[in-house]
């Protein structure tokens, strides 16, 4: 295995999860690739997180080591020496950072816009860990919240908590037969017992018309995992 393009810390993930429409999401599936569900659900998830110690190539950019992103992401898989690997597809991925949407637009083909963010974490007097995320879109901040028990535990084995989390592949449309892979290598992390969330997004100015009923339905669930040190590996064409 080769040198990794880019290493970070993943921190608090916040991931809220909605069943998805597949007529929706088929026509963004890359080239051998198939959508992948869980319990025969289809999930899509709006996901909060905070890059730190981001180095690209080894390199640390200026100003550009700590910083939020929110994406929205759906699931699929892919057959390779029949065994499947299963991956994630990125609807767009939002950060503060010109630089880094630079990079992963024009190499890794994502789909990366800027917003104004901000981010919160409090450990509260009764024990509890609350965090948030925000970005503007227009003038409104749209926001992801949970409070959650302040100890992580460690994920239970075919459980959705390890579906959501356990996909350590990113797959990208490169055109029309030609799909992006690359490997996102970290420990299976463990979750924080959510007691409340809430969420508020501007589906039709950030995705688009059709992926407003998806998003304002009632979320099917929602996990705060603690993260870790990433890696991100070189893309392959597939």
């Amino acid at each position: 295995m080769g040198k990794p393009f880019l290493t970070a810390a993943w921190r608090n993930l916040l991931m809220i999860n909605f069943e998805a429409d597949p007529a929706v999401l088929q026509p963004l599936v890359p080239y051998n690739t198939e959508l992948d569900t869980w319990n025969n659900t289809l999930y899509i998830s709006l996901v909060g997180f905070l890059f730190k110690n981001t180095r690209v190539k080894g390199l640390s950019l200026p100003f550009h080591r700590d910083f939020e992103e929110v994406n929205l992401r759906f699931y699929v898989r892919y057959k390779e020496d029949g065994s499947w690997k299963r991956g994630v597809v990125f609807v767009k991925e939002i950060v503060p950072k010109h630089m880094i949407t630079f990079v992963a637009n024009t190499v890794y083909k994502e789909k990366y816009a800027i917003h104004p963010m901000r981010h919160q974490w409090q450990h509260t007097p009764d024990n509890l860990l609350q965090v948030s995320y925000e970005w503007k879109v227009k003038q409104d901040w749209n926001f992801v919240k949970a409070t959650a028990e302040k100890e992580a535990l460690p994920i239970t084995p075919g459980s959705e908590a390890e579906f959501i989390t356990d996909h350590y592949w990113g797959y990208t449309q490169m055109a029309a037969a030609r799909t992006g892979e690359y490997q996102v290598s970290h420990p299976q992390w463990r979750t924080h017992r959510i007691i409340d969330y809430s969420y508020r997004c501007n589906t039709a100015a950030l995705y688009g018309p059709a992926f407003v009923p998806m998003l304002q339905q009632a979320p099917v669930s929602a996990l705060l995992a603690e993260g870790s040190d990433i890696s991100v590996m070189p893309k392959k064409l597939l």
